[in-house]
């Protein structure tokens, strides 16, 4: 926007002293992108445009009817136009306990920290990118993970792909990590005021994919890696520990063998009681169950169209449905009728996509300009590390909503790779890539262009047949 209209007023109003840029950004292929996520003092963005104003400052209210924003510290500012990027905020397995960590910003992932450094165990609940990655970063402390699925990472993989990692989580050594390239911010004076642990109501902003590194995740026991599965169950209940000897129950210890099943004799400061039965005892639970559109602040006294997912309807020039408010990132849900290898999933590459093309539907409609939909929402297409691997999904990756009309084929060297494709009707609809496949950018001019591949058969995937070459 500070780039469109130069000689107009732009106020960022964000609740966090710090603002995320994005940084290292690459280009991979035509939809592919690949950045890092940088938190910067504001004072960075206002010496690079001098028309953007940054407000520090939380949205206490909208008057939509008046274009009219209320902030917490008692202002009100005008607008002409407004755009709602407030995010997204952890769905916490239940509020306001103490032992219930959410780790959804920079803010959160540091007091898990603290609290991690006095663990002995800890029980992961959730099964998206940041559970995947916090139980394969953990170090020294037992880690119960309760899973509703039957495989782990199931937001992004399928059971398949689940097997390919698995043997990454068990490894006792480490092979060194690649050095991440990000620096970090801190804001001063900030870290001796110290947060209270129930302080995740208080919102930060939301971490970069490689928020983990830095952190010195590691508990207090000696051993590396300890982590037992439980899949197919949820939490049913939580008990603190005046509860949980009352209830007089047996929680279990940390599961050596299958069978070896025993009862705990040590009391834990909070019990996880889950849908299969088990109770198990652990220092603090970690929720990492999702997230839920941040609409709180902006729904009153406004008559937004939302979601099912509960976030703000956009239409395809991001527009809710209130005049001159359109919402970009984790709180909008995409309410246009979607190209069929693109969907909806909160993830920063989407959050910079729609942020960016906001902006321009945003001019557009200032300057009375038509716009066409951006071409990043042709194709779902996201790039990321899961346990050191390079990991590429494109289009309908897990099939998303094409029922059981389509096919699977795979190919996988154990420890290398991992490539699976979505076939419908001879046409590739969507992959799941692990590892160094260099395949990315083939497979997404193949399923764009959904060229009929049925003749090839079993060969697509064939490693002796150089498919790059030959779809060139």
């Amino acid at each position: 926007l500070a780039a469109e209209f130069p000689s107009e007023d732009i106020f960022l109003m964000t609740a966090s002293p710090v603002i995320k840029a994005v940084t290292n950004f690459k280009q991979v292929s035509k939809t592919l992108e690949e950045f890092d996520v940088e938190e910067q003092p504001s004072s960075l963005l206002q010496k690079r445009y001098p028309n953007i104003r940054v407000i520090q400052s939380g949205v206490k209210q909208l008057k939509s009817d008046e274009h009219k924003i209320y902030t917490e510290d008692g202002k009100e500012y005008i607008y002409e136009k407004l755009c709602l990027c407030a995010g997204a905020k952890p769905k916490l397995i239940v509020e306001g306990n103490p032992y219930v960590l959410g780790i959804r910003d920079t803010d959160s992932a540091q007091a898990f920290q603290k609290n991690l450094a006095q663990a002995e165990r800890i029980v992961v609940v959730g099964n998206g990118g940041i559970a995947l990655e916090l139980v394969y970063e953990i170090q020294g402390c037992e880690v119960i993970w309760a899973i509703k699925d039957k495989a782990i990472g199931n937001t992004f993989f399928d059971a398949g792909a689940a097997e390919f990692l698995l043997p990454k989580l068990t490894a006792e050594s480490r092979e060194t990590p690649i050095e991440c390239k990000r620096t970090k911010y801190t804001v001063e004076g900030r870290e001796e005021k110290g947060r209270p642990t129930g302080a995740s109501d208080k919102l930060g902003s939301a971490l970069g994919p490689d928020w983990h590194e830095g952190l010195h995740l590691k508990g207090t026991k000696e051993f590396s890696h300890k982590v037992h599965i439980e899949i197919l169950c949820e939490v049913k209940k939580i008990h603190l520990q005046q509860e949980f000897i009352q209830l007089q129950q047996t929680s279990l210890t940390f599961p050596k063998g299958e069978k070896n099943v025993e009862a705990d004799e040590v009391l834990w400061p909070v019990y996880v009681e889950l849908t299969n039965g088990k109770i198990y005892g652990c220092n603090f639970i970690v929720s990492a169950t999702g997230v839920v559109p941040n609409v709180e602040p902006f729904l009153d006294g406004n008559n937004f169209a939302v979601g099912e997912d509960g976030g703000l309807k956009v239409d395809k020039h991001m527009q809710t449905s209130l005049p001159d408010v359109y919402a970009a990132g984790d709180i909008c849900t995409a309410a246009w009728e979607p190209s069929p290898v693109w969907h909806q999933m909160r993830l920063w590459t989407q959050a910079r996509q729609m942020g960016w093309y906001a902006a321009k539907c945003m001019a557009a409609d200032a300057l009375g300009e038509s716009i066409d939909m951006d071409f990043s929402f042709e194709l779902f297409a996201h790039i990321t590390k899961f346990f050191n691997y390079k990991v590429v999904v494109l289009g309908k990756y897990n099939a998303q909503g094409l029922g059981s009309d389509h096919e699977l084929m795979l190919r996988c060297t154990k420890g290398h790779e991992y490539v699976k494709v979505v076939m419908q009707n001879g046409r590739m609809m969507g992959a799941v890539l692990i590892g160094e496949t260099d395949l990315e950018e083939t497979f997404e001019n193949l399923i764009l262009n959904q060229m009929d591949l049925s003749a090839y058969g079993e060969d697509l995937l064939n490693p002796d047949i150089d498919i790059e070459d030959y779809f060139d």
